[in-house]
């Protein structure tokens, strides 16, 4: 089930598995509680990230973009997210993004939020991305193998994980934007 409250992080096993066909699913229902918490007909809720890309491997993580008319604005509603279980980490690392997790009861990670400014550079690669990656299935097939390769030889660290996926990422989302630009 999906439903979780906050509770603190720990770190994190580098855990990939088969493609769910629940994870579309558990993107809606989590998209219609942060459009009714948020209640701002603006905002665009997009499914992002692994388990948006259909028969993948991924980390059992629904990864969520929002696109918003202006983050002061949704800096504003922080506690709406709070009040979801979501804990919010400001940018977290990235410039001009805001980042909110959740974890279920246990204190594992289920949902991943990354909301940017409509028309942001952040918004567009992440959407280029994925829709390259469902328009191109031997990509996708290539990332899912990565993937799985680097969750085993890099189960303890998430960061050499995320590493070891780095080159490929940039090097699709670069083939992305172009992709999209030809459109």
């Amino acid at each position: 089930m999906w439903t979780a409250t906050a509770v603190m992080s720990r770190p994190m096993d580098v855990r990939v598995v088969p493609y769910d066909p629940d994870w579309p699913v558990a993107f809606v229902v989590e998209a219609e509680s942060i459009r009714g918490a948020l209640q701002d007909r603006q905002i665009e809720v997009h499914h992002i990230g692994s388990t948006a890309i259909p028969e993948i491997f991924a980390k059992p993580i629904i990864d969520i973009l929002l696109v918003v008319p202006s983050l002061e604005l949704l800096d504003s509603q922080v506690p709406s997210m709070e009040a979801l279980g979501y804990e919010s980490l400001g940018e977290f690392g990235i410039a001009g993004r805001r980042y909110f997790r959740k974890n279920s009861t246990t204190g594992i990670r289920t949902h991943q939020v990354h909301a940017f400014d409509a028309g942001s550079t952040g918004a567009r690669r992440h959407l280029a991305f994925r829709d390259y990656m469902r328009s191109h299935p031997d990509a996708a097939r290539e990332y899912s193998l990565l993937k799985q390769r680097l969750a085993t030889e890099f189960q303890q660290s998430m960061q050499d994980y995320i590493d070891g996926k780095d080159a490929f990422v940039k090097h699709h989302e670069s083939l992305a934007l172009e992709w999209l630009s030809r459109g």
